[in-house]
C-alpha cells in the first residue's frame, strides 16, 4: 500500500517533470517535437535536439511586455524569439542571429510568409562567396535551402528589408552569430511560428 508521504513525493516529482511547475518562467515545453515529419510533400529530418541546450526549446514563458498579443520580439543578445502570447505569456524559440559587422536592430513588419522558399543569395553575398553564383536565380526550396521549411519576409516604411524569419537545416547554429543579419530558427520551430504568425504582424528586433 503507498503510503501518504510516498504518494506527496512522487507527486511533487510528477509536478517538477511537467514543464507547467517550473520555476524559470518556463510554463511549457516542448522538447518531444522535433522528430522527422513530412511537410508539403518534402522530408523534414528530425534534430537530435537533446544536444541543443534546453533554453533554445521552443517553450511557453511568462513574459511582460506592453506590445500586442501576435508581436514578435527579438532579443538578439539572448538568442531568443518571442512571440507575444495573451496573459503575460509568450512563445519562446531559441535563434542564430547575424555575426559580427552584420547585426541589425529596428522595427519592421511580416510582409509575406513563404513554405518551403526560394532562396536567392543577394549580390553583396555572392560578391563575399562567389560560389554562392550558381544560385542567382535562386536556390529551389527544399531540405537543404538556406531558408528552409518557411520565411517570414521583413518589410519596414522603406520597402523590404532584406531580412528574414527563416528556418535552417543547421539546427547547430542555433544560439549562434553566424548569419548574414537573418533571424534563423530551427525547421521545426519556424513551422510552428509561421502557423501562428498574420501578415502585417509587428516584428521588433533589439
Amino acid at each position: 500500500m503507498i503510503s501518504g508521504r510516498f504518494f506527496t513525493s512522487l507527486l511533487i516529482v510528477s509536478c517538477l517533470a511537467l514543464a507547467g511547475c517550473m520555476g524559470d518562467g518556463t510554463v511549457s515545453i516542448f522538447s518531444s517535437t522535433y522528430g522527422a515529419k513530412r511537410d508539403a510533400g518534402y522530408q523534414l529530418p528530425s534534430i537530435p535536439i537533446h544536444k541543443v541546450p534546453r533554453k533554445y526549446h521552443r517553450q511557453i514563458v511568462r513574459y511582460e511586455t506592453s506590445e500586442e498579443p501576435g508581436t514578435i520580439i527579438v532579443e538578439t543578445g539572448e538568442k531568443h524569439l518571442y512571440f507575444v502570447m495573451k496573459d503575460g505569456k509568450a512563445m519562446r524559440y531559441g535563434i542564430g542571429v547575424g555575426r559580427e559587422g552584420f547585426e541589425w536592430k529596428g522595427t519592421a513588419r511580416v510582409a509575406m510568409k513563404r513554405e518551403w522558399p526560394v532562396w536567392t543569395p543577394p549580390p553583396a553575398m555572392i560578391r563575399r562567396e562567389p560560389q554562392l553564383a550558381k544560385w542567382r536565380g535562386g536556390m529551389p526550396g527544399g531540405p537543404t535551402n538556406a531558408l528552409g521549411a518557411r520565411a517570414l519576409y521583413l518589410f519596414n516604411r522603406n520597402g523590404d528589408t532584406g531580412y528574414r524569419l527563416h528556418g535552417t537545416p543547421e539546427w547547430n547554429s542555433i544560439g549562434q552569430a553566424m548569419s548574414s543579419g537573418c533571424i534563423r530558427l530551427m525547421n521545426q520551430d519556424v513551422i510552428d511560428l509561421y502557423n501562428r504568425t498574420e501578415i502585417g504582424a509587428k516584428v521588433i528586433v533589439r
